[in-house]
């Protein structure tokens, strides 16, 4: 099994991914271990001082003002992780609890938040045993970072709560340690605040959806090909010296990965006599556009994401002239931007897909093709309703596109005033990536169709094999009217799971 280390520099994407999806085991370096014990020496010096220190010797957030006696201590970051374990609504997924755990740890590990070393093996221990906090949908306002989630996690560590086994079975958390001969910790002097002040969980949705979308550009480049030629357009719109024009990077990759699809295709540029055109509809021709603007959205995420990573956030923080001093660094805004950024984007790549889907099935733009791709329009209704569900998901999606990081309410009697509502960003956009999966696979399928319906034109050699591998897959080709939902069902787990990507690559090689 893949083993990552976690040391005090921050982590990558790539073990994130690792940690959350693959169940990879976790180890802390040795500067690690030296880091958290030399911070936590600091932070004990501090608490045995007279004069009171945020976080190790007061109250929190508004309750900051009241100095807690030392026989209190204990008690206090007992408390506050169970105060702050408020989160309400159904239970977030397995993956994004793991990344919001593995995260927190990363911080733990930089020496900055004055946790002791066995406190942090305790977080590694829990998740190598594949035990996971039940943690909610509502509760994080983003700042200070994700409280409610992360306090749901502390609690595991309490043996307090619930969490979910290895077996997928929710029991109380003291039952599963025991069981995996993990001892609960009980939490010293600004353990309990460390634990719950970062912004762990927006930052791990956020790593995962930009891993997810990077293979879902792709696959949109794959449909719009497919689009292209399914309506005899012409792929000269995608010659690269056109788009070194406008040097958008993006572009230029959606642009070069269309022609890749598209070389040798017996279908483009095809006009039909009685309809001849100029142009293709810009759903078609302005493709690498729309797309290459999210790709370029998605650089600017993964630079955001990758300063994060490297980031240690926590309030306060330990610094390393021995000094523990309060920031905000909590606050989620950086990552939030960048999550309604994408989705906002996302929503636009789904919108013109769907476009381009309505044009093939429509008998007065498709040059040619049948009414709803109907093996007798009439008696069959063809793909109508097929598109009135993309349709529909399209419409989610651009209601999920209004910004959340533009909202704000104040919290804390007003001491926590501004917040970023980052989490909120994160969770509509992992519905987002959902639905655009969804989105094009309905353009999968119906261009996929629609190629098979131009009878006489031989479509390129990677539409072949995409289409091959779909039929392949059990999704059915042309024919009468049947039960829709699982065709559909299986184009949407033939994209998600990457099988077009892989059968269009075994033709072009790897798309940019």
């Amino acid at each position: 099994m893949h083993t990552v280390v976690v040391g005090t520099s921050g982590v990558t994407a790539s073990d994130v991914l690792a940690v959350a999806r693959a169940n990879a085991r976790i180890e802390l370096s040795e500067e690690a271990l030296a880091a958290l014990a030399a911070a936590r020496g600091i932070v004990d010096a501090l608490a045995a001082k007279p004069e009171p220190v945020y976080g190790v010797s007061t109250g929190f957030g508004a309750l900051a003002t009241r100095h807690i006696s030392a026989d209190l201590r204990t008690q206090l970051q007992r408390n506050i992780v169970r105060s702050h374990a408020a989160g309400m609504g159904p239970r977030v997924e397995r993956e994004v609890v793991r990344a919001l755990m593995f995260l927190r740890l990363k911080t733990v590990c930089s020496g900055h938040t004055g946790v002791r070393p066995e406190v942090a093996q305790t977080m590694a221990d829990i998740l190598n045993a594949g035990i996971t906090p039940v943690v909610h949908e509502y509760g994080s306002l983003g700042c200070s970072g994700d409280l409610a989630p992360l306090s749901h996690c502390a609690l595991t560590l309490m043996g307090e709560g619930e969490a979910e086994g290895p077996d997928g079975v929710v029991r109380p958390a003291a039952e599963l340690l025991t069981e995996h001969g993990i001892a609960a910790v009980e939490l010293h002097e600004k353990e309990g605040l460390a634990l719950l002040n970062g912004t762990d969980g927006m930052l791990g949705m956020l790593v995962m959806a930009l891993a997810d979308l990077e293979k879902l550009y792709k696959s949109a480049d794959v449909t719009a090909a497919l689009s292209l030629e399914a309506l005899l357009g012409t792929e000269k719109v995608l010659a690269p010296e056109l788009h070194a024009i406008r040097p958008h990077p993006g572009q230029g990759d959606s642009a070069a990965n269309m022609l890749a699809v598209l070389k040798g295709s017996g279908l483009t540029g095809h006009h039909q006599d009685g309809a001849p055109r100029v142009q293709d509809a810009y759903s078609v021709r302005c493709a690498p556009q729309v797309a290459g603007a999210g790709r370029d959205t998605m650089a600017h995420a993964r630079l955001v994401a990758e300063r994060e990573l490297a980031a240690a956030v926590d309030n306060p923080v330990v610094l390393p002239d021995g000094r523990v001093e309060s920031n905000g660094n909590f606050h989620g805004a950086p990552v939030a931007y960048v999550l309604d950024f994408l989705a906002i984007a996302a929503a636009d790549l789904a919108s013109i897909a769907e476009r381009r889907t309505d044009r093939l099935l429509d008998k007065n733009r498709s040059h040619g093709l049948p009414p709803f791709l109907a093996d007798d329009a009439g008696v069959d209704s063809g793909l109508m309703i097929a598109q009135y569900t993309q349709a529909a998901l399209v419409s989610e999606m651009k209601r999920l596109a209004v910004p959340a990081s533009a909202d704000s309410i104040p919290s804390s009697a007003m001491q926590e005033d501004h917040v970023s509502m980052g989490w909120s960003a994160a969770r509509k956009l992992r519905t987002a990536v959902d639905n655009l999966t969804r989105v094009l696979s309905v353009e999968l399928y119906a261009a996929a169709r629609a190629v098979e319906l131009r009878e006489g034109l031989t479509p390129a050699p990677a539409s072949q094999a995409a289409i091959a591998a779909l039929r392949r897959a059990g999704v059915q080709g042309p024919g009468p009217d049947r039960f829709l939902a699982p065709d559909l069902a299986g184009a949407e787990a033939f994209v998600r799971y990457g099988r077009l990507l892989e059968a269009v690559e075994t033709v072009t090689g790897a798309l940019r």
